[in-house]
């Protein structure tokens, strides 16, 4: 790379290079950008500082595991970029109050949810073991399944695999409960 007064002009090489990264990497940093900003156009600016960065620290750049390292840099444009924009905001008095939590909820909306909240329970009683524990824990306690491993003294795959059949059977209760 040569400097000619302010101007930097590229080997013929590099050039290529950075090149071959945009059109290799190009959609995957468009869509870690947008995954995390959920903002197109945003997405499509930290898509170029990321190649920026990417062309301006390559030289820095070890060499090993180069989808990694560009995607590492997206993430932390992005996450950057996500960080900043919450403090440049500034909600308006509506938008303010709209995101208040409702903590005095009438007493039939109350009645109404413990209600769900009882015979949700019930049906989850209602499965055989280590469903009903597994169910009790996961929807009524709202604990995860690395905590519910945990107390159980189980590997997370097998939690994983009894919640997503307790799912399945609390589905098939219901199910003949409503048509029932």
């Amino acid at each position: 790379m040569e400097k000619i007064g302010t101007m930097v002009t590229l080997s013929k090489d590099r050039e290529e290079k950075f090149a071959g990264l945009i059109d290799t990497y190009e959609k995957l940093v468009f869509s870690i950008c947008y995954k995390i900003t959920g903002d197109y156009f945003a997405a499509e600016d930290l898509s170029q500082e990321t190649f920026l960065s990417v062309f301006q620290k390559y030289d820095t750049f070890d060499g090993v595991n180069e989808k990694a390292w560009i995607c590492r840099i997206a993430t932390n444009k992005s996450i950057d970029y996500m960080r900043s924009s919450g403090r440049r905001s500034t909600p308006t008095e509506d938008v303010f109050f709209e995101t208040l939590p409702d903590e005095k909820k009438n007493p039939e909306k109350k009645m109404i949810e413990q209600e769900i909240k009882e015979r949700f329970r019930e049906l989850c009683k209602g499965l055989k073991p280590p469903y009903d524990e597994i169910a009790e824990d996961y929807y009524i306690k709202e604990l995860s399944v690395a905590e519910i491993a945990k107390k159980r003294g189980v590997g997370t795959k097998t939690i994983q695999t009894r919640v997503y059949r307790a799912r399945n059977m609390l589905r098939s209760l219901y199910g003949k409960e409503e048509s029932g």
